[in-house]
């Protein structure tokens, strides 16, 4: 995401504040602070020497996040800085007791031609949290909520979405979601991602296309790859659009049979985001 931008929510004592400045021309972590169950690791280094990007990871005490924490981080990145916020693994969400909610709560605010990446690794839940499905758990989590809301100068709002995950009497999750594992939304943002907003935007319509194919003038009806027994799903289903004036940010939204088909998409389309953060992000 670049540009001016951010992610709010209640406000409330953070658990982790990082601010990233020009100190001697270089984007530099000036101020990184961090308490329980938060850790915040910042590498000296991380990539080509010759990019100017400093990486965050976050981690939390106990390797996962347990009933009742609240998690929340604050992130400044000044004019022209770029930063990317990471984590070394999975975030893994472990049983509510109780009937108390955990959260995670990132609220950032980026300068003008800044950069930020946020990237971080998948939210793995525990049954009653959520499913792991190497363990047999399929969606067997009661309620999963996303929100993110970005907002330009002056308060103005430019993307608010949610994605609410709840199990209901007359059909659960699993049902639902059938034989599809992860779910995943990319948002990218920002004139300085045009040309990868653009790149996203053909590559997902021509991977979708051949599973997905419009009439056409001689056959005059769909075709689509099927099956003696019907229709076959593709293992993984992308769509992407573009939102805000100007069409000025665009959205993948992915739904897949598992996890490393969505990395490896991932890496192929966030390739070209080696030269701004010195790797390919999941690579």
């Amino acid at each position: 995401m670049s540009g001016k931008g951010g992610e709010r929510g209640e406000r409330k004592m953070e658990t982790g504040i990082a601010a990233v400045e020009k100190v001697g021309g270089r984007s530099t972590v000036t101020r990184c602070f961090s308490k329980y169950p938060l850790k915040l690791i910042v590498p000296n280094k991380v990539g080509s020497s010759k990019t100017d990007a400093v990486w965050i990871y976050t981690l939390s005490y106990g390797g996962g996040i347990v009933s009742g924490d609240r998690i929340s981080l604050s992130i400044g990145v000044g004019d022209g800085c770029t930063a990317a916020v990471t984590t070394q693994a999975s975030t893994k969400v472990y049983k509510s007791v109780d009937s108390k909610c955990s959260e995670q709560v990132l609220e950032a605010r980026i300068g003008r031609n800044a950069l930020l990446a946020v990237i971080p690794d998948p939210v793995t839940c525990f049954s009653t949290a959520s499913g792991r499905h190497e363990s047999g758990e399929k969606w067997e989590f009661e309620l999963y909520r996303s929100t993110n809301q970005i907002f330009l100068e002056e308060d103005q709002p430019l993307f608010l979405d949610s994605v609410l995950l709840e199990q209901a009497s007359t059909c659960s999750i699993a049902e639902r979601m059938q034989e599809y594992h992860v779910i995943a939304m990319v948002i990218i943002l920002g004139p300085m991602l045009k040309h990868v907003q653009n790149q996203v935007q053909d590559e997902v319509k021509k991977m979708m296309s051949r599973h997905f194919r419009v009439p056409t003038p001689t056959a005059g009806h769909y075709m689509r790859s099927e099956s003696q027994s019907g229709p076959t799903r593709p293992a993984l289903v992308a769509s992407c659009s573009a939102f805000g004036p100007q069409a000025i940010g665009v959205v993948v939204r992915i739904a897949a049979v598992t996890t490393e088909s969505v990395y490896m998409f991932l890496r192929h389309h966030l390739a070209t985001l080696e030269p701004f953060l010195g790797v390919i992000p999941y690579g």
